[in-house]
């Protein structure tokens, strides 16, 4: 079953509540780093989509955060060293990384609330975004070709 950008099945992982101390700062580096959709819902909370809107959620306050690997979530990538600099311009602090020249290229990074996530670099994604044309808006931010195409403007 298709509903919009996303498979809808049994068993699709959906939603997401992520523990924060100020909501709107967690909110706001989860968008300048990974790219997530905001949405303030009539309650006044902030919920997001991820960048294809097949995965919701929103912070949560009165619980402690994620602060050491158990369930872990990754956030995937098309450029890891780029995308652990956003997050860390962003108010993140980057845990640790794998080497460079490692097969699966991954990273744990801490979000301003303590709750440690994974980062994974999904071999090929930069070279299938780069041959998106006109980039998706929801991809603006943090795909490579974009960048290119900002510092290319901004010459």
């Amino acid at each position: 079953m298709k509903d919009g950008p996303y498979v809808l099945a049994s068993g699709k992982l959906c939603y997401l509540e992520i523990p924060a101390t100020d909501p709107r700062a967690s909110a706001d580096f989860y968008r300048d780093a990974f790219g997530f959709h905001l949405r303030e819902r009539d309650n006044g909370s902030i919920s997001f989509d991820d960048t294809v809107y097949g995965v919701s959620g929103s912070w949560v306050t009165g619980r402690p955060p994620h602060t050491t690997p158990g369930l872990m979530i990754y956030v995937m990538v098309a450029d890891l060293t780029a995308a652990l600099e956003r997050a860390r311009i962003a108010g993140g602090e980057v845990l640790s990384r794998s080497d460079s020249d490692a097969s699966e290229r991954i990273a744990s990074v801490r979000d301003p609330a303590g709750n440690v996530i994974g980062v994974y670099e999904q071999p090929g994604l930069a070279e299938a975004e780069s041959k998106l044309s006109p980039i998706p808006e929801h991809l603006q931010a943090v795909t490579p070709a974009a960048r290119g195409a900002q510092r290319h403007e901004r010459a």
